[in-house]
This record gives C-alpha cells, structure tokens and sequence, in this order.
C-alpha cells in the first residue's frame, strides 16, 4: 500500500427532507468538483423550523479526500 496524503474541506449539504438527504446531498454536489472522496465527518446539524414544524436541515461536515500522486 502506497503512502497516503488527504486533504479536507469543509462543507454543508442542505434538504427540505432529511439530516440523512442533507448529507447525501453534500456528498454528492462535492464529489462534482472534488476527486478521490474518501470520509466525511458530520460536525453540527442545524435547522429552520416554520409554522408547520421542521422545514429544512442543514448538516456541516468534513469531507476528506485523496491528493493525486505527482507520478
């Protein structure tokens, strides 16, 4: 196994759904301009809650990624 070298940025994925669709959201819209996702790390889930209860999640997190070998 090579030597590894990760880098992490932090995010927020947002859903009108769900905490669990807030991350896959965040995920997913990362992974369209990040390369070699590996983890993410859930830091805080917040939300907005209107007149008829909850109506939108918003989870921060970590995601961590693989840097490109210079070979």
């Amino acid at each position: 196994m090579t030597n590894r070298t990760y880098s992490i940025t932090e995010i927020v994925g947002t859903s009108t759904e769900s905490v669990s669709e807030a991350i896959t959201n965040g995920v997913e819209r990362a992974s369209k301009t990040l390369r070699h996702l590996d983890w993410f790390e859930v830091e805080g889930i917040r939300g907005h809650v209107g007149s008829e209860g909850i109506s939108h999640y918003q989870v921060t997190m970590k995601i961590g990624f693989r840097l490109e070998d210079d070979e």
